[in-house]
C-alpha cells in the first residue's frame, strides 16, 4: 500500500498529476483543491495517497492531507459515492466546511458539489452526521473558525450547549456560526442564545 509519495511534480491535469519519485512517474487522481496546493511543474510535492483497487483497475488518490484523506475513506463508504463524487465533494468543500455541513444537517451545502443531487446529499450528511465530529480536519482553511480557545466565551458556549443535549459536532458548528453573526467578543448569554437557534434549525 503507498500511503505517501514525496517527489517533484512532473505534470498535472484537471483531475490528475503526476509525482516523479526519483525516475518513477506515479499518476495520482486528485481533487481540484489537492491540485491547486501542488504549485507549478518542478516543484517539490508531497501527497498523501489511497490506493483503489478494482477487477479493472488499480489507481492512486491523491490528497493535501492526512484529514483530507480520511474524509475521503469516510465519504466513499457512503452507498453510492464513489471515488469521483467524493472527489468532487472534496473540490467543492475544505474538511472544515464538510464536518460543519454533516454535523450541523446542511445538506444544501453539500449539493454544491458536481455530480450530487439533492437525494444523494441528504444520505451523506445523514449517515456522517454522528461521526463529523470526530474526524480531523485541516486547521486554517479558508472560511472556517479555528477551534474555541479554553476558557473564552465560545468554549462556554459550546460546553453549555452539550451538557443540554446537543452532540459535540453539533454544538461547535452552532457556536461558530454565532460567533460568525455577532463578533469575536460576543458575550455568553448572546452567543448561547443565537447558538441554540442555530442548533435547533
Amino acid at each position: 500500500m503507498i500511503a505517501k509519495l514525496t517527489g517533484t511534480l512532473d505534470d498535472f491535469g484537471a483531475d490528475w498529476a503526476v509525482i516523479d519519485v526519483s525516475g518513477v512517474g506515479y499518476l495520482v487522481h486528485c481533487s481540484a483543491r489537492t491540485l491547486d496546493g501542488l504549485g507549478i511543474r518542478g516543484d517539490r510535492a508531497t501527497i498523501f495517497t489511497e490506493m483503489q483497487v478494482s477487477d479493472s483497475d488499480v489507481r492512486l488518490i491523491g490528497f493535501a492531507s492526512g484529514a483530507e484523506r480520511d474524509w475521503f475513506r469516510l465519504l466513499t463508504a457512503v452507498q453510492g459515492v464513489g471515488s469521483k463524487v467524493a472527489l468532487a465533494i472534496l473540490s467543492a468543500l475544505t474538511t472544515e466546511e464538510l464536518q460543519r455541513a454533516c454535523a450541523g444537517g446542511d445538506s444544501a451545502m453539500v449539493a454544491r458539489a458536481n455530480g450530487v443531487g439533492p437525494k444523494l446529499a441528504s444520505r451523506i450528511v445523514n449517515e456522517l452526521k454522528e461521526k463529523a465530529g470526530g474526524m480531523p480536519t485541516v486547521p486554517g482553511a479558508p472560511g472556517t473558525a479555528a477551534p474555541a480557545p479554553a476558557g473564552s466565551s465560545s468554549a462556554d458556549a459550546v460546553s453549555a450547549l452539550q451538557n443540554l443535549g446537543f452532540k459535540p459536532a453539533i454544538a461547535s458548528a452552532a457556536v461558530a456560526q454565532a460567533v460568525g453573526e455577532l463578533g469575536e467578543d460576543a458575550d455568553l448569554n448572546a452567543l448561547v442564545r443565537v447558538a441554540l437557534k442555530k442548533a435547533a434549525g
